[in-house]
């Protein structure tokens, strides 16, 4: 059975941040920082990058930190689980990206390096072409992965495209969970961007914003599809959502002790029954990414590719 969690983690240092107009269109939790000039944004968002992984690191995760190029622009490159995912069978996923200047984050050179360092890839499975049909899937924030019992969660939106959902299950023999996930914005219900933003599979149990599956039927499923592969829910809140609450991982550290790995912003909204829950399962690390996301409207989970990949 394929392992859930992993020790060792992929993660992009920037050397250019700053918010991405191009994905502003559709992710409602980009924020415009005033104040701020490019060098101090770029400084906050190096200091929170720094501090951030040598948490992961003290803790025993295997951190391989690559540094971003300041050509071409990719204001988003702090992001890497979009554009690509790392499986215990030696595949990679190469994935269709909704932004263009996103797609000049995959870097043939990211692959070289984890191949250097010892991991095997087998086979890499590029289906970024329906990307030039405006058909998206966004790598692990489209996906959200049951990698134990080969079930892909997925919130359809211009980010997760239905179509390219069954070519990923087919390539990679997973189960598709479809549901629709929204969020009130100005009034109105419009889709959250990415299923990891409401939602998070660790090992024994999920974490998930119910309420922003507006259909009943597809609540249902997908809550069914978490107890009935034997995970504890624990519900959390729109409000939860917008402080990042849904966009959480769990990691292996240290003599194999897994960890939840969350912002601080989303630490502070959790109540202390959940927090209590979450710990009985699995210890909390924290880190202050108010930069990243407030002005790249992702955080802690979005940081970090996960790589399954086997060791030579």
């Amino acid at each position: 059975m394929a392992e859930q969690i992993t020790n060792n983690i992929l993660m992009i240092r920037p050397i250019a941040f700053r918010m991405n107009e191009q994905t502003a269109v559709n992710n409602y939790y980009q924020k415009v920082l005033a104040g701020l000039d490019s060098n101090q944004i770029q400084a906050n968002a190096l200091k929170e990058f720094d501090y951030y992984a040598d948490k992961l690191k003290s803790i025993g995760v295997n951190v391989t930190v690559i540094n971003d190029t300041i050509e071409p622009s990719t204001p988003d490159s702090i992001f890497p689980n979009n554009w690509v995912s790392f499986h215990e069978s030696g595949k990679v996923g190469l994935y269709p990206m909704f932004a263009e200047n996103r797609r000049l984050e995959r870097r043939q050179d990211i692959l070289d390096s984890l191949v250097e360092q010892g991991f095997k890839i087998e086979e890499v499975i590029d289906i970024t072409k329906y990307e030039q049909e405006g058909k998206n899937l966004e790598g692990t924030g489209s996906l959200i992965l049951d990698r134990e019992n080969k079930l892909a969660y997925a919130a359809i939106s211009e980010r997760t495209n239905r179509d390219v959902l069954k070519v990923f299950c087919e390539k990679f023999k997973y189960k598709a969970v479809v549901f629709h996930s929204n969020q009130t914005v100005n009034g109105d219900r419009l889709p959250i961007y990415h299923t990891n933003v409401m939602m998070c599979v660790a090992d024994r149990f999920a974490i998930i914003c119910a309420d922003s599956i507006d259909d009943t039927t597809e609540r249902t499923n997908t809550l069914q599809a978490l107890i009935s592969s034997g995970k504890e829910i624990i519900d959390i809140t729109e409000d939860q959502v917008n402080r990042f609450a849904g966009n959480m991982l769990q990691v292996v550290g240290k003599g194999g002790q897994p960890y939840l790995i969350m912002s601080t912003a989303a630490y502070t909204s959790l109540t202390e029954e959940q927090i209590s829950t979450i710990k009985s399962y699995s210890p909390i690390v924290h880190s202050s990414l108010d930069t990243i996301e407030a002005l790249g409207g992702g955080s802690a989970r979005c940081m970090m590719a996960e790589v399954f990949l086997p060791k030579n």
